[in-house]
C-alpha cells in the first residue's frame, strides 16, 4: 500500500526540519507533503530544502483548511498526518500509528504521547481525540466533506466522521512531545490560540452536521 505523509505547519520553522528528517529515513513513504498555512518565518523554505513537498496556502486558513488541501492532493492509500511541532520524533512512533492499517486493524490510528513531557503527557491523557499524530485510509477521509470549516477542530470532525464510517485505534507514542502554543507564540499570543482552538472544538461539536 502507498503511504503519503502529511503535515499542517504555521510557523513551525524550528522543528519543521528534523520531523521531515526523520521521515525521510522511513523507507515505506512514497512523499512528505507539508502543507504551508500561510506562514510568515521559513516554514516553507526549510521544508522544501529537507526533501518535502511544499504546498503553500497565500493566506492562514486555519488547519482544517491545511489538512483538506493536503488530502486533496495525496493520491495514496494511507496518509500518516504529523504535526509539524513534534520533538523526539522516532521510526518506532511512525510504526506505532501505521502497522495497525497496514495489518487492516484499523481504519483510522490516534497516537496519544506517553512519557514525553508532563504538561503534553496530561493533555493528551485527558483529551486523546484532540491528538494531530494519526494515520488514515484515503478512501474513508477523503469522503469528508467542508473540513476547512473545522479549523483546530479538525480532529473532532475526523473522529466522529470515522468512528461512524469504520474503526479507530488508539497507540502509545512514547517518549515523544511538542511545542506548546504558549512556547512558539509567546504567553498572551499563546493562550488567544488556545482559546480560538478551543472555540473552534466547540462549534464542531455543535454543528458536526454541517462539516461532514
Amino acid at each position: 500500500m502507498k503511504v503519503s505523509a502529511l503535515i499542517p505547519a504555521y510557523n513551525e520553522e524550528k522543528t519543521i526540519n528534523s520531523v521531515i528528517t526523520i521521515l525521510k529515513g522511513f523507507r515505506l513513504l512514497a512523499e512528505i507533503v507539508v502543507v504551508d498555512d500561510g506562514s510568515f518565518d521559513s516554514t516553507a523554505e526549510i521544508a522544501r530544502e529537507a526533501g518535502a513537498r511544499v504546498i503553500s496556502l497565500q493566506q492562514n486558513q486555519g488547519k482544517g483548511a491545511a489538512l483538506q488541501k493536503g488530502i486533496e492532493e495525496i493520491d495514496s492509500d494511507i496518509i500518516l498526518m504529523l504535526d509539524g511541532d513534534l520533538i523526539g520524533l522516532k521510526e518506532l512512533h511512525i510504526r506505532q500509528l501505521l502497522d495497525p492499517i497496514l495489518e487492516n486493524k484499523a481504519d483510522m490510528t490516534v497516537g496519544v504521547f506517553n512519557e514525553g513531557r508532563g504538561l503534553t503527557d496530561l493533555a493528551q491523557l485527558l483529551t486523546p481525540n484532540l491528538s494531530g499524530q494519526r494515520a488514515v485510509k484515503k478512501e474513508i477521509i477523503g469522503k469528508i466533506e467542508n473540513l476547512h470549516k473545522a479549523g483546530y477542530g479538525v480532529e473532532v470532525a475526523i473522529n466522529r466522521f470515522i468512528k461512524k464510517h469504520g474503526r479507530i485505534k488508539f497507540v502509545d507514542l512514547p517518549e515523544l512531545t511538542h511545542l506548546m502554543k504558549e512556547e512558539k507564540r509567546g504567553l498572551a499570543r499563546g493562550v488567544m490560540d488556545r482559546a480560538k482552538m478551543y472555540w473552534d472544538i466547540l462549534k464542531v461539536i455543535l454543528l458536526n452536521h454541517i462539516l461532514v
